[in-house]
C-alpha cells in the first residue's frame, strides 16, 4: 500500500474509476477491518477520524492537513470530488448516514483547527479578532449542514437548459462587490469550503483576514494584494430555475473601461452600496462611483437594478431601518434620473457581504425586511426575453492563444453551433468554430444571453481585436467611421464644440472618437429639434452630433439594434456623455 501514498496528486484522477471497485474488494481483504487505511497515513489527526469514517468522506478529510502546498491542496481540492461521487453510488445505504458523520466531524477541525491558528497570531489584540473569526466560522459551518451535497450541480445533458442570466455586480469601489460574489459561491457551493479555509489563511498572513471571500474573484496577485479588483471577474452559479453568469465589475476609477465592458455583457445589474457611515456618502458624491457606474450600465443597457446595501452588520450601522431608508431616499431621486423606474426596475434589499446575510437565508436580526433573500430574489425574477431566431451578433470581450485562437464574449442575438461558419467583422475574415464553452462547460449550440468560449480556426489571435463582431455570413453587422448620434452631456465644466475628440465605448469596442458637427439640440422635454445648428452644446444639453471615429468600427443604429447602438464618451476619466446612434453615413470616397 506504500507506493500508492506516494503518489503524486495528479494520479488520482486515474484511479477515480476503480474508486468503488477498490471499495468492495476492501472487505475481502481485511476480512475483519472495514476501515479503509490507505487515505489515513499522511493525517495527523488520524485518531479523530477513524472510528465512524466510511471511504466516501475518508479521502476528502486528509487534504485539509496532508497538502500544505496550496497547488496540491487545490488538485485534492478538485479531484476529490469525482471519487466522493462514486464512492456514494457504491454504498447507497449508507449515504445520509456518512453525511451526517461527515458534518459532525468536519466541525471539530474546521472550528477548532481555525480558532486555534487565529489565537497562535499572539497578542491580546490578535485574540479578539481570533473569537470574532472562531464565530464566522461556526456560522458557516452551520450554512454547510443546510447543504451538504453542493458537488452534484451539473445537471444531466438531456436536462433542459436553465436560462442564462448576466448579473454584473457595480458600485463605488470597496463597497464590498467582489466579497458578495465570493459569498454567493460559497453558499450554491460553487467553492468548496476548504479553498475558502486556505483563502483565509493566505489572507490572514497578509493581515486582510476580511479580503478572503473576494479572493475567490479577484484571482491574481495585484488585484489580491492591493483589495481592488482591476479586472472584470468571472463566474457562475445555479439555482434551481436559472444558471447565473456573475461579471465582478472593478470600483475603482481608474478602471472604468474595464467596468464598461463588463455591464456591457450583463442583463441584470446589481448596485452594491455600503451603509457604513461615511461610505456610502463618499461613493455617492459627485466623484463617487455609484453615481457613474449606475449611468454607464443604464446606458449598457442594463434594465433591471438590484440595489444591495451592504455592510449592515457593521457596528456603525447594526441592521438600523432608518440608516436604510436614509441611503433609499438619497438613491431613488438619482436613479430615476437616470432612467430607472424606481416601480418596476430598482429592488432594494439589506444584506451583509461578509457574514452572508440575507444573501440565501433571512436574517433575524433584520425582522423589517420582508422580502426574499438575494439568491431566492434572483431565482424569482420573470425571464428576459431574447430573439434566437435573429442574426448571430457575438461582440467579443477579450481574445487568448490556446491551442488555436479562443475569444470570450456574450451571444446578443442568434444561435452559434460547432462547425458553423461565421464572419469577424470588420475584417471580414471567415472563421470556423471549432468548439463551445459555455461558462466553462462544452457544449455543441449556445442561445441568446450565453457567455461563451468560442475556439477559432482560420484567424490569428494577432488579427483580433476587442470589439470585434462575429456575424453570420448572410446579415453582416454595419460598420463604419461615421456616424450622427443623438447625445445627452451628462458632466463637462466648459463647452463642447466641433473638433473635441474623446473616447467611445459602444458595446464592447472602445475606439477614439471626434465630434465633426453638431446638427441640432434637442429640447428635453417636448423633443422639438432646433431649426439653427449649434455652435456649442454644454452640460445637461441634448443634441444631435455628427461623430467619426479614429478607424472603422462595428456598430448598429439604435432603432435596429439597441445592444449595439448605445454607447457611451469618456474624457479624463470621466463619463461625459451617453448616447445612441441615429444613423450610418456612408464613407465618401
Amino acid at each position: 500500500m506504500d507506493p500508492t501514498d506516494t503518489a503524486p496528486d495528479s494520479w488520482e484522477q486515474e484511479e477515480d474509476g476503480e474508486a468503488p471497485a477498490a471499495a468492495a474488494e476492501l472487505p475481502s481483504a481485511f476480512a475483519a477491518l472495514n476501515v479503509n487505511a490507505k487515505p489515513f497515513v499522511p493525517n495527523v489527526n488520524a485518531p479523530v477520524f477513524v472510528p465512524s469514517f466510511l471511504q466516501t468522506s475518508a479521502v476528502e478529510i486528509p487534504a485539509s492537513d496532508g497538502a500544505p502546498d496550496p497547488v496540491a491542496s487545490m488538485e485534492v481540492a478538485e479531484t476529490a470530488a469525482p471519487v466522493e461521487n462514486g464512492a456514494t453510488e457504491a454504498d447507497m445505504t449508507t449515504e445520509e448516514e456518512t453525511w451526517e458523520q461527515k458534518e459532525e466531524q468536519k466541525e471539530e477541525p474546521g472550528g477548532g483547527g481555525g480558532g486555534g491558528g487565529q489565537e497562535d497570531l499572539g497578542g491580546g489584540g490578535a485574540c479578539e479578532e481570533g473569537a470574532a473569526s472562531k464565530e464566522d466560522e461556526e456560522m458557516m459551518e452551520e450554512e454547510e449542514e443546510e447543504m451538504p451535497m453542493p458537488k452534484v450541480a451539473p445537471a444531466p445533458p438531456d436536462a433542459p437548459k436553465k436560462e442564462h442570466v448576466n448579473v454584473v455586480f457595480i458600485g463605488h469601489v470597496d463597497a464590498g462587490k467582489s466579497t458578495i460574489g465570493g459569498q454567493i459561491m460559497y453558499l450554491t457551493g460553487m467553492v468548496d469550503k476548504r479553498t475558502l479555509e486556505k483563502y483565509e489563511r493566505e489572507a490572514k498572513e497578509k493581515n486582510r483576514e476580511t479580503w478572503y471571500l473576494s479572493w475567490a474573484l479577484d484571482t491574481n496577485q495585484e488585484e489580491r494584494d492591493k483589495g481592488k479588483t482591476v479586472e472584470v471577474g468571472r463566474a457562475y452559479f445555479e439555482t434551481e430555475k436559472k444558471h447565473f453568469t456573475i461579471l465582478d465589475a472593478p470600483g475603482h476609477k481608474s478602471f472604468v473601461p474595464n467596468m464598461i465592458g463588463g455591464a456591457s455583457q450583463a442583463d441584470l445589474a446589481v448596485l452594491v452600496i455600503s451603509a457604513r457611515k461615511g461610505e456610502f456618502e463618499t461613493g455617492f458624491e459627485k466623484g463617487g462611483q455609484t453615481r457613474e457606474h449606475a449611468m454607464l450600465a443604464k446606458t449598457a443597457g442594463v434594465k433591471h437594478l438590484i440595489v444591495l446595501v451592504n455592510k449592515m452588520d457593521d457596528p456603525t450601522v447594526n441592521w438600523s431601518l432608518e440608516r436604510y431608508e436614509e441611503c433609499k431616499e438619497k438613491l431613488v431621486p438619482f436613479l430615476k434620473k437616470v432612467g430607472f423606474n424606481p416601480k418596476k426596475d430598482i429592488h432594494f434589499m439589506p444584506c451583509s457581504g461578509l457574514t452572508g446575510a440575507n444573501l440565501k437565508d433571512p436574517v433575524p436580526e433584520c425582522p423589517w425586511y420582508t422580502g426574499l433573500p438575494f439568491i431566492a430574489h434572483l431565482d424569482s425574477l420573470p425571464n428576459f426575453t431574447r430573439s434566437s431566431d435573429g442574426p448571430v451578433r457575438l461582440p467579443i470581450v477579450d481574445k487568448y492563444k490556446d491551442m488555436g485562437t479562443v475569444i470570450l464574449g456574450k451571444l446578443e442575438s442568434g444561435c452559434i453551433s460547432k462547425a458553423q461558419q461565421l464572419v469577424m467583422m470588420p475584417n471580414r475574415h471567415t472563421v470556423e468554430v471549432l468548439s463551445l464553452l459555455s461558462d466553462d462547460v462544452e457544449t455543441d449550440d449556445a442561445g441568446p444571453g450565453e457567455n461563451l468560449k468560442l475556439r477559432l480556426k482560420g484567424i490569428e489571435e494577432e488579427e483580433i481585436l476587442p470589439g470585434f463582431i462575429l456575424c453570420s455570413p448572410d446579415n453582416l453587422c454595419h460598420s463604419g467611421r461615421t456616424f450622427d448620434a443623438q447625445i445627452v452631456i451628462i458632466e463637462h465644466k466648459s463647452i463642447i464644440c466641433p473638433g473635441y475628440n474623446a473616447v467611445l465605448h459602444i458595446h464592447t469596442c472602445i475606439e477614439e472618437v471626434q465630434i465633426t458637427a453638431l446638427i441640432c439640440l434637442v429640447d428635453k422635454k417636448t423633443g422639438e429639434k432646433s431649426k439653427t445648428r449649434p455652435r456649442f452644446v454644454k452640460q445637461d444639453q441634448v443634441c444631435i452630433a455628427r461623430l467619426r471615429a479614429a478607424g472603422v468600427i462595428c456598430l448598429e443604429t439604435f432603432k435596429d439594434f439597441p445592444q449595439m447602438g448605445r454607447f457611451t464618451l469618456r474624457d479624463e476619466g470621466k463619463t461625459i456623455a451617453i448616447g445612441k446612434v441615429l444613423k450610418l453615413v456612408p464613407e465618401k470616397d
